[in-house]
């Protein structure tokens, strides 16, 4: 499987980098980033053939197969459909758009190409939610709670790498589009109640900088989220599982009870990587032309839950 990463020296289109270089399966043929003597270096130290400052550029080439998108949100609507009116597959880190108009257009531009597009909810597949939602299928676990923290000390534009950013990240549309999409997978269904409250906006960059979501889920299991900007201490998400048979928290691809005891996840999939993981559903799913875990049919659920959420705040 032949792909280009756009976005590619930001901080996510390096972890995409890393993963692929750990599946046998894919080969990076190009990558994509706008200035021309930082990509042309990525792609020197990182032995690929081409790189280019357009994404017009790379998915012209017929050596691509399919793209990877860890470029500005604002760009992931017209650039999925870009990709896939060129004939390629594609991958949209999350969120695949900010806006619910934009994601139905992402959705029925995959539909009208029959190619595989996937949004990317990594939560689906870090170990730890995955280890989970096992148990779920298996009838081992229910859902009664989900309590969630996701806090960054973030009072600057700046990226996951601590540097300047060029465009706006969002609490709703970025941070809560994980939980909320996590939630309803493993509750079964969409939410069948949401609400949000939000603290004053940043007065530059224009955002709220603190955030509490309610979400309820048909069979009555509700989620508490909570996000901020604002948080002087560790940063991430970190999840705690209430359920009817035990209490779990997981921290990114690591889990632990409610005692605070680690529980072996070693045999859930075949890396404790959950970008890798979702890389390897991608290409596994073009391989098998079949529609992937996260696709950005099934991921339309939680956008609509994200609108919803943000006019109860209006």
């Amino acid at each position: 499987m032949r792909i280009c990463v756009a976005g590619a020296y930001g901080a996510f289109g390096l972890k995409h980098l890393d993963a692929l270089a750990e599946i046998e399966d894919a080969q990076v043929t190009s990558v994509m980033g706008p200035t021309k003597d930082k990509i042309e270096a990525l792609a020197a130290e990182r032995g690929i053939g081409h790189a280019g400052t357009t994404l017009e550029e790379c998915i012209a080439r017929d050596d691509v197969d399919a793209v990877i998108l860890s470029t500005p949100t604002q760009l992931h609507a017209v650039q999925a459909i870009a990709c896939m009116n060129a004939g390629k597959h594609v991958m949209i880190e999350i969120p695949m758009a900010d806006s619910l108009a934009d994601s139905r257009a992402i959705a029925d531009k995959q539909k009208e190409t029959g190619l595989v597009a996937m949004a990317g909810q990594v939560r689906r597949f870090n170990p730890s939610h995955q280890w989970i939602h096992n148990k779920i299928v298996a009838g081992e676990l229910k859902v009664q709670q989900m309590d969630v923290q996701t806090y960054f000390f973030r009072r600057t534009n700046t990226n996951a790498k601590g540097e300047p950013r060029s465009w706006t990240d969002h609490l709703l549309w970025h941070h809560a589009c994980h939980t909320v999409d996590l939630f309803q997978y493993q509750t079964g269904g969409q939410a069948v109640e949401a609400f949000g409250l939000q603290g004053p906006p940043h007065p530059d960059l224009g955002i709220a900088m603190d955030m509490a979501i309610g979400l309820k889920a048909a069979d009555g299991a509700i989620c508490t989220l909570s996000l901020s900007f604002n948080n002087d201490g560790p940063l991430g998400t970190y999840f705690r599982y209430i359920c009817d048979n035990g209490t779990y928290i997981a921290r990114y691809d690591d889990l632990y009870d409610g005692n605070e005891n680690q529980i072996d996840l070693s045999d859930v999939a075949v890396s404790d990587n959950g970008i890798e993981l979702i890389d390897r559903e991608f290409i596994s799913a073009i391989q098998e032309n079949r529609t992937p875990n996260s696709s950005v049919a099934d991921v339309l659920s939680a956008m609509e839950t994200l609108d919803r959420i943000e006019k109860s705040m209006s």
